[in-house]
Protein backbone atom coordinates (compact mmCIF):
# COMPACT_ATOMS: atom_id res chain seq x y z
CA UNK A 1 0.00 0.00 0.00
CA UNK A 2 1.35 3.42 -0.98
CA UNK A 3 2.10 5.63 2.02
CA UNK A 4 0.30 8.99 2.15
CA UNK A 5 0.72 11.48 4.98
CA UNK A 6 -1.87 13.78 6.57
CA UNK A 7 -1.39 16.30 3.75
CA UNK A 8 -2.17 13.64 1.16
CA UNK A 9 1.44 13.49 -0.07
CA UNK A 10 3.64 10.46 -0.61
CA UNK A 11 7.36 10.36 0.02
CA UNK A 12 7.99 10.86 -3.70
CA UNK A 13 6.03 14.12 -3.61
CA UNK A 14 8.61 15.80 -1.40
CA UNK A 15 11.83 17.23 -2.86
CA UNK A 16 14.92 15.56 -1.46
CA UNK A 17 18.35 17.01 -0.78
CA UNK A 18 21.50 15.25 -1.85
CA UNK A 19 23.47 13.88 1.09
CA UNK A 20 27.23 14.29 1.34
CA UNK A 21 29.84 13.33 3.91
CA UNK A 22 32.87 15.47 4.72
CA UNK A 23 35.59 14.46 7.16
CA UNK A 24 37.91 16.60 9.26
CA UNK A 25 41.00 14.49 9.94
CA UNK A 26 43.00 16.30 12.62
CA UNK A 27 46.54 15.59 13.75
CA UNK A 28 49.53 17.26 15.39
CA UNK A 29 52.53 18.03 13.23
CA UNK A 30 55.47 20.24 14.23
CA UNK A 31 53.63 21.04 17.47
CA UNK A 32 50.63 22.48 15.63
CA UNK A 33 47.10 21.14 15.30
CA UNK A 34 46.60 20.45 11.59
CA UNK A 35 43.79 19.33 9.30
CA UNK A 36 44.01 17.19 6.18
CA UNK A 37 42.95 18.96 2.98
CA UNK A 38 42.70 17.49 -0.51
CA UNK A 39 42.65 19.20 -3.87
CA UNK A 40 39.97 18.86 -6.52
CA UNK A 41 41.51 17.07 -9.53
CA UNK A 42 40.63 19.87 -11.95
CA UNK A 43 41.92 22.71 -9.75
CA UNK A 44 44.92 24.96 -10.27
CA UNK A 45 47.96 24.16 -8.08
CA UNK A 46 47.14 26.87 -5.52
CA UNK A 47 43.35 26.46 -5.45
CA UNK A 48 40.62 23.89 -5.01
CA UNK A 49 41.51 22.78 -1.48
CA UNK A 50 38.76 21.20 0.61
CA UNK A 51 38.00 18.45 3.11
CA UNK A 52 37.88 14.91 1.75
CA UNK A 53 34.24 14.15 1.05
CA UNK A 54 31.77 12.58 -1.34
CA UNK A 55 28.09 12.13 -2.07
CA UNK A 56 26.26 9.22 -0.51
CA UNK A 57 25.65 6.47 -3.07
CA UNK A 58 22.43 4.40 -3.26
CA UNK A 59 22.47 1.55 -0.74
CA UNK A 60 25.54 2.94 1.02
CA UNK A 61 25.86 3.73 4.72
CA UNK A 62 27.38 6.99 5.90
CA UNK A 63 30.35 5.10 7.36
CA UNK A 64 30.96 3.35 4.03
CA UNK A 65 30.84 6.68 2.18
CA UNK A 66 33.34 8.22 4.61
CA UNK A 67 35.72 5.28 4.23
CA UNK A 68 35.42 5.47 0.43
CA UNK A 69 36.08 9.21 0.34
CA UNK A 70 39.17 8.92 2.54
CA UNK A 71 40.50 6.02 0.49
CA UNK A 72 39.80 7.52 -2.94
CA UNK A 73 40.41 11.22 -2.22
CA UNK A 74 43.23 11.01 0.32
CA UNK A 75 44.72 7.52 0.12
CA UNK A 76 43.99 7.00 3.82
CA UNK A 77 42.58 3.72 5.13
CA UNK A 78 41.95 2.16 8.51
CA UNK A 79 40.44 5.21 10.20
CA UNK A 80 37.14 5.15 12.09
CA UNK A 81 35.73 8.69 11.99
CA UNK A 82 32.78 9.54 14.21
CA UNK A 83 29.77 11.63 13.24
CA UNK A 84 30.32 15.22 14.26
CA UNK A 85 27.41 17.40 13.10
CA UNK A 86 24.92 17.85 10.26
CA UNK A 87 25.41 21.00 8.21
CA UNK A 88 22.08 21.66 6.53
CA UNK A 89 21.94 25.29 5.41
CA UNK A 90 20.01 25.04 2.12
CA UNK A 91 22.43 27.52 0.52
CA UNK A 92 25.66 25.89 1.68
CA UNK A 93 26.45 24.38 -1.74
CA UNK A 94 26.10 26.36 -4.97
CA UNK A 95 25.59 23.13 -6.92
CA UNK A 96 22.19 22.52 -5.34
CA UNK A 97 20.45 21.45 -2.15
CA UNK A 98 23.07 19.37 -0.35
CA UNK A 99 23.30 18.60 3.34
CA UNK A 100 26.58 17.32 4.76
CA UNK A 101 26.99 14.83 7.59
CA UNK A 102 30.38 15.95 8.89
CA UNK A 103 32.71 13.45 10.55
CA UNK A 104 35.80 13.76 12.72
CA UNK A 105 38.85 11.63 13.34
CA UNK A 106 41.98 12.53 15.29
CA UNK A 107 45.09 10.46 14.58
CA UNK A 108 48.86 10.68 14.74
CA UNK A 109 50.51 12.19 11.70
CA UNK A 110 52.05 8.89 10.63
CA UNK A 111 48.50 7.61 9.99
CA UNK A 112 48.02 10.29 7.33
CA UNK A 113 50.52 9.76 4.51
CA UNK A 114 50.72 13.01 2.54
CA UNK A 115 50.94 12.66 -1.22
CA UNK A 116 50.43 14.84 -4.29
CA UNK A 117 47.13 16.66 -4.13
CA UNK A 118 46.82 16.72 -0.37
CA UNK A 119 48.43 18.51 2.56
CA UNK A 120 48.29 19.03 6.29
CA UNK A 121 47.44 22.64 7.12
CA UNK A 122 47.61 24.25 10.58
CA UNK A 123 44.06 24.97 11.71
CA UNK A 124 45.13 28.51 12.56
CA UNK A 125 45.98 29.13 8.90
CA UNK A 126 43.27 27.36 6.94
CA UNK A 127 42.65 29.18 3.63
CA UNK A 128 39.23 30.07 2.29
CA UNK A 129 37.48 26.79 1.44
CA UNK A 130 34.41 26.02 -0.66
CA UNK A 131 30.98 25.20 0.73
CA UNK A 132 31.13 25.51 4.53
CA UNK A 133 34.24 23.42 5.06
CA UNK A 134 35.78 26.20 7.15
CA UNK A 135 32.83 25.99 9.52
CA UNK A 136 33.16 22.19 9.68
CA UNK A 137 36.83 22.53 10.63
CA UNK A 138 35.94 25.10 13.29
CA UNK A 139 33.31 22.78 14.75
CA UNK A 140 35.78 19.87 14.73
CA UNK A 141 38.48 21.91 16.45
CA UNK A 142 36.03 22.99 19.14
CA UNK A 143 35.04 19.37 19.73
CA UNK A 144 38.60 18.11 20.14
CA UNK A 145 39.55 21.03 22.39
CA UNK A 146 36.62 20.24 24.66
CA UNK A 147 37.85 16.66 25.02
CA UNK A 148 41.45 17.62 25.66
CA UNK A 149 40.36 20.14 28.25
CA UNK A 150 39.33 17.41 30.67
CA UNK A 151 41.30 14.27 29.78
CA UNK A 152 44.94 13.36 29.08
CA UNK A 153 45.45 12.93 25.34
CA UNK A 154 42.18 11.06 24.69
CA UNK A 155 43.09 10.41 21.03
CA UNK A 156 46.63 9.14 21.67
CA UNK A 157 48.56 11.85 19.83
CA UNK A 158 51.64 11.78 22.07
CA UNK A 159 54.63 10.70 19.99
CA UNK A 160 56.58 8.67 22.54
CA UNK A 161 59.60 6.45 22.14
CA UNK A 162 58.42 4.09 24.89
CA UNK A 163 57.27 0.66 23.61
CA UNK A 164 54.39 0.59 26.10
CA UNK A 165 53.12 4.02 25.06
CA UNK A 166 54.02 5.73 28.34
CA UNK A 167 55.08 9.37 28.22
CA UNK A 168 56.51 12.21 30.26
CA UNK A 169 54.38 15.08 31.48
CA UNK A 170 56.28 17.40 29.17
CA UNK A 171 55.45 15.26 26.14
CA UNK A 172 51.82 15.23 27.21
CA UNK A 173 51.76 18.98 27.76
CA UNK A 174 53.23 19.73 24.33
CA UNK A 175 50.40 17.79 22.67
CA UNK A 176 47.79 19.57 24.77
CA UNK A 177 49.37 22.92 23.88
CA UNK A 178 49.20 22.06 20.17
CA UNK A 179 45.51 21.19 20.49
CA UNK A 180 44.71 24.25 22.61
CA UNK A 181 46.63 26.57 20.31
CA UNK A 182 48.48 28.32 23.13
CA UNK A 183 51.03 27.67 25.88
CA UNK A 184 49.91 25.94 29.08
CA UNK A 185 51.45 26.76 32.45
CA UNK A 186 53.52 23.65 33.37
CA UNK A 187 52.75 23.60 37.09
CA UNK A 188 49.01 24.06 36.59
CA UNK A 189 48.99 21.40 33.88
CA UNK A 190 50.83 18.96 36.15
CA UNK A 191 48.34 19.47 38.98
CA UNK A 192 45.38 19.00 36.64
CA UNK A 193 46.71 15.82 35.01
CA UNK A 194 48.38 13.97 37.88
CA UNK A 195 45.09 12.59 39.21
CA UNK A 196 44.19 11.29 35.74
CA UNK A 197 47.45 9.40 35.19
CA UNK A 198 49.20 6.34 36.56
CA UNK A 199 52.87 6.55 37.50
CA UNK A 200 54.75 3.68 35.83
CA UNK A 201 57.59 3.86 38.35
CA UNK A 202 60.07 4.21 35.51
CA UNK A 203 62.10 7.13 34.17
CA UNK A 204 62.29 8.21 30.57
CA UNK A 205 65.81 8.21 29.12
CA UNK A 206 67.29 9.33 25.82
CA UNK A 207 65.52 12.70 25.99
CA UNK A 208 66.99 16.15 26.36
CA UNK A 209 67.49 17.23 29.97
CA UNK A 210 67.37 15.06 33.05
CA UNK A 211 65.33 11.81 33.09
CA UNK A 212 61.65 12.36 33.86
CA UNK A 213 58.90 10.15 35.29
CA UNK A 214 56.85 8.13 32.82
CA UNK A 215 53.06 7.98 33.02
CA UNK A 216 50.17 6.29 31.30
CA UNK A 217 46.47 7.06 31.22
CA UNK A 218 44.51 5.36 33.99
CA UNK A 219 43.01 2.04 32.98
CA UNK A 220 45.46 1.34 30.14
Amino acid sequence: MRYVDAAGMSLDDYPRPSVAVDTAVLTVEHRELCVLLVQAPEAEPSTGWRLPGTFLHPGETLADAVARSLRDKAGVEGLRPEQLHVFDDPGRDDRGWVLSVAHLDVVRADRVPVRTGQRLVPVAGVPDLPFDHGAIIGFAVGAIRDRYGGAPDPFGLVDTAEPDGSFTLRELRLVHEAVAGHRLQPDSFRRMMRGLLEDTGRMGVGRRGKPAELYRRRGE
